[in-house]
């Protein structure tokens, strides 16, 4: 089998010219030199190199194999050296599952300053994990958990980077955007405008109107930030989503956010990673950042 240590040692030959020197470039003895070529003349039937005296003179499967060396050694050196790189916390890629569809905004604040400080990180935002991403942490497949809604596990670790309080976006022409906050009464005969996200998991149903025992006239998906609150601008719906979010949209919009219930709905975005893994510095950093970045 061809092993990287030949192609070192056509390497070394081609700017030693003996194997005195190739040997002594790769700290080996000549006879184990001399032994691992042997090994891959007999098992290909062919001759490496011919000597002449002291000097070497490559064959022309010797010719062959250099220049494969002189092609694959610089990637093998990149590569180890992007390995340590990695090892120590300076490249790398990091890898985000999304459970939160109105953090965007708030992501790309941070994202910002995070790549100017780590110009050699990556970062890759998958949105398939969708209130699905806790497996995909657990399996490796990313680093990290956006959610606002953490799903408890002994293997992950939770971290609260930013509180909000989520609000009933409204259209500013409706009778709505006139209250302080909105009871579950008020919404009964609206179209009710929500990510496509289970029923459950939303806080709309959840901590507002299914412990009143209310409902509203009809429920829409739309997957789409932007367009959910074109249609609520537009009067055509109201939707639950975090205040600095729909602030964000109110300077083009005609929209408002209404308080819901007298007490308000608080929350946090919360991180997640793995207990087991020792934590790259960059990660640490991400993790700062986002503690110190709000609305």
């Amino acid at each position: 089998m061809l092993e990287r240590q030949h192609l070192q040692i056509l390497k070394a030959i081609s700017l030693k010219g003996t194997v005195t020197g190739a040997a002594a470039d790769l700290f080996l003895t000549q006879s184990a030199l001399s032994h691992a070529i042997k090994k891959l003349e007999k098992q290909f039937d062919v001759k490496v190199w011919n000597k002449e005296g002291r000097r070497v003179r490559l064959t022309q499967a010797g010719e062959l194999l250099l220049g494969f060396a002189n092609r694959i050694m610089p990637q093998f050196e990149h590569t180890e050296l992007q390995l340590q790189q990695i090892a120590k916390g300076d490249r790398g890629i990091l890898r985000i599952g999304m459970e939160c569809h109105p953090c965007y905004q708030w992501l790309l604040k941070v994202v910002q300053p995070f790549m100017q400080n780590f110009p050699d990180i990556d970062i890759d935002v998958k949105q398939q994990f969708q209130f699905g991403a806790l497996g995909a942490l657990l399996e490796y497949d990313i680093d990290m958990i956006i959610t606002p809604d953490p799903l408890q596990h002994n293997a992950i670790s939770y971290q609260a980077v930013f509180d909000y309080e989520h609000v009933l976006a409204v259209c500013g022409k409706s009778v709505l955007s006139h209250k302080e906050y909105v009871v579950p009464s008020d919404i009964a005969n609206q179209v009710l405008i929500t990510y496509p996200v289970e029923q459950t998991r939303l806080d709309i149903f959840s901590r507002f109107l299914t412990p009143a025992g209310a409902s509203v006239k009809r429920h829409k998906i739309i997957e789409t930030t932007e367009i959910m609150l074109q249609m609520v601008a537009a009067n055509r719906g109201v939707a639950a989503l975090p205040r600095w979010l729909v602030e964000v949209f109110q300077k083009d919009l005609d929209i408002k956010g209404v308080s819901l219930g007298k007490t308000k709905m608080m929350k946090s975005i919360y991180l997640g990673t793995r207990n087991a893994d020792k934590m790259p510095a960059y990660i640490q950093s991400f993790k700062q950042l986002a503690k110190e970045t709000s609305f």
